[in-house]
């Protein structure tokens, strides 16, 4: 990271996050003030503690001293804890206030943008880089207040007691503040590369936890394993070379301090030889030195903190600023729904990831009330025609209408509060069933949410689950049989009373039982609903009033299935393919 990019992103955490809790920043500066305060104090009183208890042997010294090195310590203590509590508050607050951000942004942002990163990435945002940005603020901003303080009150005790040896001790700080700086940015390097290494370790992790049953039936445990080890292998070393640069530190600072204070104890010696300094200035000297050094290696290595937590930033901000294509504009009108006509105008939609339209001037003319069913072989682009409709994705070129309003030109919280979905891959959520079903209408009653599931033909099922409606049924429905779950997501969109229906491939990956169940309640679900359906078992789609034959984005034909049986050769096919 270049250093121009680095003070741009400090100048906009401090503008946007920082800036509002002055407060307790400046009240956190008045504690570092009695930080400093008191520990150059304590570096003072072995001036008189030498001269008065040692060398004169001032009895009423001798216990006042002790006690107001005791005052000076707690002084120094309280002020420490309180102005580190304050600091960590903000800290705190700054690295949630980026975590709520970036949730914000992935539950509001267009599901394109959110396909094209993987997800284990946005988990190392929230868990990892918010924690960096986190600790830049809490223990940067402090220990610049607090060090540069402290370091200024000792100087400045040194300089009193002896300004000839303050020179030769300035001399030679600067070379333990210049290594620690060196060692610093290489700790800063090997930290962002640690923290990439991290998100991929995550995305990693995110995938064999999804990828579990896949892995297992396919044998791929060892390869996996492999992988893992190979990832978590990169990290560990990245964490000892950083490591070890931290450690590395240690003998050369010790090394140096030993030149500095051999060099120290021989000027000394010859300055108290001809008179120029007592020992009791020549100990209270020497103390505000040693305490020195320890601000000064913590601020020659703030700008490692620096690098660290504006990588992380810049990170969370790539994320934050991602414009949202597909947004909530609250100055559009709401949808009116009467007949819940939908047309398709000379719609054309390409994906990102793809060199290829996936579908091509798609007209449609759907009639209110009716059942449209959409056929085709796998890409023909039927799946994506169901996603265009909630906007899920907004086409290239073209217009979609519901009963004559241009669905982009409405309020998109209406247009979705209108349409309800039930796929193939039906996302429960690690709570009860009661709560599952309810998420359609937190308002409903119990006997409403019943009721659903008495036409979704699951209230007899659910009846006998431990706890009956109150039952947890794990992440994602683990606990459910495949026709359990698509019936508790059948329910679900029963209980949400929207006058268009999509179905995407509801029953496809059904047993022949659990299929007639779920048609049943689908049946009661579409009922008087516009409803559009993807279905690859077409003898599911008879009593469709139409249905579009797609293929590689086109419609080849239109009509109900008698009608296609004897006009469409495509159609023909794919029914004669299943029929054998």
């Amino acid at each position: 990271m270049e250093l121009e990019e680095l003070k741009l992103i400090l100048k906009r955490l401090y503008r946007e996050y920082v800036r509002k809790y002055l407060k307790r920043i400046i009240l956190a500066l008045f504690l570092s003030v009695l930080v400093a305060g008191s520990t150059s104090a304590t570096a003072w009183l072995l001036d008189p503690a030498v001269k008065k208890i040692f060398i004169d042997q001032d009895k009423t010294l001798a216990w006042l001293i002790p006690i107001l090195i005791i005052i000076t310590f707690s002084a120094k203590g309280i002020s420490l804890y309180f102005a580190r509590i304050n600091i960590i508050h903000v800290g705190q607050n700054i690295s949630g206030e980026l975590q709520k951000q970036i949730a914000e942004n992935i539950l509001l942002t267009d599901i394109e943008t959110l396909e094209a990163r993987h997800s284990g990435k946005y988990i190392s945002n929230v868990m990892f880089d918010a924690g960096q940005v986190q600790h830049l603020v809490s223990t940067g901003v402090l220990n610049i207040m607090k060090d540069s303080l402290t370091l200024i009150a000792l100087v400045s005790v040194m300089f009193y007691q002896n300004w000839k040896l303050s020179i030769f001790a300035l001399i030679m700080m600067p070379l333990a503040a210049s290594l620690a700086k060196t060692l610093g940015k290489k700790i800063g390097k090997g930290t962002s590369q640690a923290s990439e290494i991290s998100g991929r370790l995550t995305s990693f992790l995110s995938e064999i936890l999804k990828g579990s049953k896949m892995i297992r039936i396919y044998q791929k445990e060892n390869r996996e394993s492999v992988n893992a080890n190979n990832v978590i292998d990169e990290l560990i070393k990245k964490n000892i070379k950083i490591a070890s640069v931290i450690v590395r530190a240690t003998p050369i600072m010790e090394i140096l301090t030993g030149f500095m204070i051999a060099g120290f104890i021989y000027f000394s010696g010859k300055l108290i030889a001809v008179g120029e300094l007592g020992v009791n200035n020549f100990f209270s000297f020497l103390a505000a030195m040693m305490l020195a050094y320890q601000p000064i290696r913590s601020l020659a290595t703030i700008n490692m903190v620096a690098y660290q937590g504006s990588a992380a930033a810049k990170r969370i901000f790539t994320v934050i600023d991602a414009p949202i294509k597909i947004k909530h504009e609250k100055n559009l009108p709401n949808i009116s729904i009467k007949k819940s006509d939908i047309l398709f105008q000379d719609v054309s939609f390409k994906y990102k990831v793809s060199k290829d339209r996936a579908v091509k001037n798609i007209n449609l003319d759907i009639a209110g009330g009716s059942i449209t069913a959409f056929v085709g072989h796998s890409g023909a682009g039927k799946s994506t025609i169901i996603n265009l409709l909630p906007r899920f994705y907004d086409p290239q070129n073209g217009r979609i209408l519901i009963d004559n309003q241009d669905i982009s030109s409405v309020s998109l919280n209406s247009l979705r509060k209108n349409i309800s979905l039930v796929s193939q891959d039906v996302i429960l959520f690690d709570d009860t069933v009661k709560a599952n079903i309810a998420y359609a209408d937190a308002n409903a009653s119990e006997n409403e949410i019943i009721e659903a599931c008495k036409f979704a033909a699951a209230d007899d099922f659910i009846k006998d689950l431990p706890n009956s409606y109150n039952t947890k049924i794990g992440e994602n429905g683990v606990r459910l049989s495949g026709g359990q779950k698509q019936r508790i997501s059948i329910a679900r969109a029963i209980l949400k009373k929207s006058p268009i229906i999509l179905l995407d491939e509801a029953t496809s990956s059904l047993d022949t039982e659990s299929e007639k169940i779920v048609q049943n309640a689908i049946s009661n679900l579409i009922k008087n609903k516009t409803t559009l359906v993807i279905a690859h078992r077409l003898s599911t789609i008879h009593n469709a009033n139409k249905i579009y034959v797609l293929k590689n984005g086109l419609i080849v034909d239109h009509g109900n299935h008698s009608e296609l049986i004897e006009k469409c050769d495509e159609y023909k096919s794919l029914y004669q393919k299943q029929l054998r």
